[in-house]
């Protein structure tokens, strides 16, 4: 049964658009803890702790984060291979190109499959940079996440990476929010411009809110 809702394009759908609510209810969140920054070091460094710490003693150190991990990592596997495979099958069932495009198609419709790369590709930097240290500029200092976070974006490719990345995303959120909630059933003509509406404020609001932090580093509020 699992197995005949995968290989449907209705069920590769319903796992995009599943995954990808997975992966916006934490970016909204990690957001807001990023925000922290500008409060300082000390409750920067705190919060991050604190992430390792969830549901002690109950759970060991760092098996709640880890937990997380594990889940967007699922998350983002399975929206990156429905995505595909998707657009696989949208290419078979049509191999010639359009005689004329479509005029209504957005620009974020249009760049759905490069955003992905270059989100892709932004996560893998962003994990070697502030969580492993392999590719940290400044020395990597383990346990003192503010001052990571202020070394790498007291760079110039470091601001450009992260920047254009958080412009990536708010495409993909302000079309894939609207894509998904079309799949799940929430959609409908009397509701289609209250969720556009709110694809478009979490778009723009998750935008400012990640690259407000290399801006407040960049302009000498963080510091």
């Amino acid at each position: 049964m699992a197995r005949t809702v995968w290989d449907s394009s209705v069920g590769k759908k319903t796992v995009m658009a599943v995954s990808g609510l997975i992966m916006l209810l934490y970016l909204v969140v990690h957001m807001i803890g990023n925000l922290k920054i500008f409060f300082g070091a000390g409750e920067f460094n705190h919060y991050a702790h604190w992430l390792r710490t969830v549901g002690e003693p109950f759970m060991h150190y760092e098996w709640t984060l880890w937990l997380i991990r594990i889940v967007l990592v699922v998350a983002a596997i399975a929206h990156a291979v429905s995505a595909y495979q998707l657009s696989r099958r949208d290419i078979r069932a049509r191999p010639s190109k359009y005689v004329h495009k479509k005029p209504r198609a957005t620009y974020a419709t249009r760049t759905m499959r490069w955003g992905g790369i270059i989100l892709g590709l932004f996560i893998v930097w962003h994990i070697l940079d502030l969580t492993t240290g392999t590719v940290h500029s400044g020395g990597f200092q383990e346990g003192h996440p503010y001052q990571n976070v202020v070394d790498t974006f007291s760079t110039w490719y470091g601001d450009t990476i992260y920047i254009v990345a958080m412009l990536a995303l708010g495409l993909h959120v302000r079309h894939g929010f609207w894509s998904a909630a079309q799949t799940l059933g929430a959609g409908s003509r009397s509701r289609d411009r209250a969720l556009k509406t709110v694809a478009n404020v979490l778009a723009l609001l998750l935008t400012a809110g990640f690259i407000a932090v290399p801006v407040g580093v960049m302009t000498g509020v963080v510091s």
